[in-house]
Parts: structure tokens; sequence; C-alpha cells
């Protein structure tokens, strides 16, 4: 059965404006004030007459030179990772200690003894930073900032990632007291859908608080400003559209499809069946949709809560989306310890073996989640790129670091590959389809001209 939105008819005209794509002077403009504000070098994003839009080189790059530090405009840890590591909310750098990353993992996964009363109890003491393990005070992590809301789901770094996380979208999506939501109950059963369904819809209603949170700073703005020339007037609607349309800005410069257009078809479902595949899909972010609406709708910003908007947002991020990773400093630690020499590990393996024992090949996991990045998210597809995305020993934190994989040229357009480029041409192609285009790039002709 076909879903049916009220919103999508009733606001068809602003979905229409929410949905057009940026024109070249406005890619140029945005694109230009973020270099300014977030001060990286080197690179350039640029209209295209292929693709939109492409990052290109403003210097050299040798092979591995670092081409661009980017800051995420909306990521997410997964939820299935959370236990694993404890992480800021806000810039997914580990916090705490070696002792609380340990103790609370082994603790909340239930892997203490039954029949050991004393590991049991000196795990007790590792979670609650009673017990020092040796050499631990090698690896120092930023203290664990509560967060400002009260919620229990999220953690912060520093007060300043807290305030900053509160202030972008956060304050929107706590479940604490000092919730700004319309209602905690109906966000926690948000919360639960998402988590039991696909948490990328955790990613969508960070956007949307966003834009919410940003459009509501705007008016703010513009009704101080009325205020100081003594205007009595109200904004209009016409007008509150318009700062709605800036709030929405840093979305708009996404590429984007719906998300049942572009999920790709998993292997266990048959071709014949992929029309009934992408309605089920669009009625799961519809249902998902109906939660959102009854925790955090806002009257000023209904567009935003469209089907339609909602299938865009997701499709964005399926499309565009780069793993978050953050490498374990509980793997760094135990590494440390094993390379100790042999006359000091004895002692050492008696404090820490055990817990290394009881966390088994799970010692090292990262913390793993997914991201939006503003200028990688900018970067064309090639199957035989000159950069790539890699995570060096001092990245710490859940910015994109994109290296060069072969030296890139001033002038010359900064590529990175959507898929594994070692597979077939055909392989690759099926593969980029449900980024909706044909590879062109020299490799792909080189090899299609070969096989014909």
């Amino acid at each position: 059965m076909e879903v049916v939105c009220p919103i999508d008819t009733q606001f068809a005209h602003e979905i229409s404006r929410l949905l057009e794509p940026p024109s070249p002077l406005q890619v140029q403009e945005y694109f230009d004030q973020l270099a300014t504000t977030k001060h990286f070098d080197g690179i350039q994003v640029k209209p295209t007459n292929d693709y939109g839009k492409g990052v290109y080189a403003d210097t050299d790059f040798e092979e591995e030179d670092l081409v661009l530090k980017d800051q995420m405009l909306v990521g997410m840890q997964h939820s299935s990772n959370k236990i694993d590591c404890l992480v800021c909310g806000c810039c997914f750098r580990f916090i705490g200690s070696i002792e609380i990353q340990i103790g609370r993992k082994l603790y909340l996964q239930g892997l203490g003894s039954p029949k050991d009363d004393s590991f049991n109890e000196k795990l007790e003491l590792l979670m609650h930073e009673k017990l020092e393990l040796p050499h631990s005070k090698k690896f120092p992590l930023p203290g664990v900032i509560n967060c400002p809301g009260g919620c229990k789901e999220v953690y912060y770094c520093s007060k300043s990632c807290a305030q900053a996380d509160w202030d972008f979208c956060h304050s929107l999506l706590c479940t604490g007291e000092g919730s700004k939501s319309l209602s905690n109950k109906a966000l926690s059963k948000f919360i639960q859908h998402a988590n039991e369904t696909n948490d990328i819809f955790i990613l969508a209603a960070k956007a949307i608080s966003c834009t919410i949170l940003r459009y509501r700073k705007l008016k703010a703005a513009c009704d101080k400003d009325k205020e100081k020339q003594k205007e009595k007037n109200h904004l209009s609607d016409v007008h509150n559209f318009s700062l709605l349309l800036k709030g929405w800005e840093p979305l708009s410069m996404g590429y984007k499809r719906r998300w049942w257009d572009c999920i790709a078809l998993p292997d266990d479902v048959d071709v014949s069946d992929e029309a009934s595949f992408r309605m089920q899909i669009k009625h799961l972010a519809f249902e998902s949709l109906e939660l959102l609406k009854a925790a955090i709708l806002d009257e000023e910003c209904l567009p935003l809560f469209s089907l339609e908007i909602y299938g865009n947002i997701i499709g964005m991020y399926e499309l565009n989306n780069l793993d978050l990773v953050v490498a374990s400093p509980v793997e760094d630690y135990f590494l440390y310890i094993d390379d100790l020499p042999e006359a000091d590990k004895k002692e050492v393996d008696e404090a820490t073996q055990p817990f290394l024992d009881a966390l088994g090949e799970d010692y090292s996991v990262c913390c793993q989640g997914t991201a939006f990045y503003p200028i990688q998210s900018c970067m064309n597809h090639s199957c035989s790129p000159n950069a790539k995305a890699f995570k060096r020993e001092e990245d710490k934190d859940g910015q994109a670091t994109i290296l060069a994989c072969k030296p890139i040229t001033k002038g010359q357009e900064v590529t990175i590959s959507y898929i594994d480029e070692d597979l077939e041409l055909e392989e690759r192609r099926a593969l980029l389809a449900d980024y909706g285009f044909i590879c062109k790039c020299a490799r792909c002709v080189e090899e299609e001209a070969a096989q014909n």
C-alpha cells in the first residue's frame, strides 16, 4: 500500500525549494566561506559541468601527503559499538581512562567471572578508577563530561564539546530532564525504533534537529533586529521560510536521492521482489518519521517533517557517508605491555592478563560509526583515485583524514573511490549503479575499449 504523508502535499512548493540543487554561485560562495572558517588549505571546492561540484588541488601533493582533515557536519557512533567504546559524543575521541574503557566494557558485556569473586572485585574497582593498571598513565585520556541535559546516553571530552553538541542538535534529542524535545517518552520510542531497525534514522534526526536550531537562532536574531528598530510587525511566513532555507543550507550542498530509491538491493532479495523491498523501506522510513514528529515537531519547520525530505536526507547519507573510525587506546596499551622487556613483564602480566583474557579477541575494537563530511562528500569517484580516506597513528578523533595515494598536481581534481577499485569493470559498474552514474574515468574507458 502506498504511503501518504499529508505534509508532502501541503508543503509541496516549499519541499521542492528545499530539495532544489544549489546554483554554481551558491556552491562557490558556501564552500569559500567554509574554507575561511575551517582553515583548510591546499584544496578548493568548485562547481563542475559533469558532477555538480568537485574538489581540486590548490597546490602539489606528494604520495602520502595529507590533503584534508575534514570536520564532520553530522556523525554518530553505532549503537552496537557503544558498549565497546566510550567516546565523546561530539568529536569521538576516547574518554575516561584505560581502566574505565576496560572495566566498563567487561561490565556491560557481562564478561565478569561468576566463579571468581576476586576478579569481579577488581572489575568493580577498575570501573570506578580505584584500581590502576601498570603503565596506564602512559595512555592519558580526557576526563568524562556529562551531558548538559542530564541524559546518560551521551558523554563528552570537554565542556566545550558538550556545549557545541547541545547547541548544534543534542538539546532536541536529549532524553534527560533538561531536554528541549516535546516528549522524552516519544523521543525514547524513536531512538528504540532506530536501534532496532536502522540507526541511520538517528543521523536523519540530527540533521533535522540542527536545521531547526539554526532556523530558531536566525529568527531570534531577526526578531532582535526588529526590536532595536522598534518594528512591531511579525515575520511573515515567506520571510520565515527564507530563514528555514538558510538554516538548511549546509545540508542543501549534499547530493541527494530518496533512500528507498538508492539503497542497494540486498543479496538475499530477488530482483523480482525489488519493488516490494523498496516499498518496505519507504514504510520503515515513514514509521520512523512519525515517531520523530511526536518527539520534536516544530510547527514553523513543518516541511522538514515531510517524508520526501526525510527520505532524501537518509538517501544523502546512504550515498555520501564515510565510515567513522577511531583506533582504540586499549589496543595500544596491550601492545605496549606485550612489548615490555621480559624482565618487567611477569609482574605486569599478573595484573593485566586476566583482563586481556576476559576481553578476548575483541580487546582492540575501535570506535565505529558513520558521518557526513562537507568537503569529503564533494570528492568525486574514480576507479583509479589519487586520494584515499586513511587514519594515521596521530589521528585520534572523528575527523576524516584524506591522504594522497599518488602525486597530485596543482589544478588537478582530487578523487576517491566509492567502492573496491580492485573489482572487475562490470562488478564496479554494478555497485556504482546505486550512486546513479556510470563511471567514465580513464581506467573504465580503457577497460571498456579493450573489451570491445
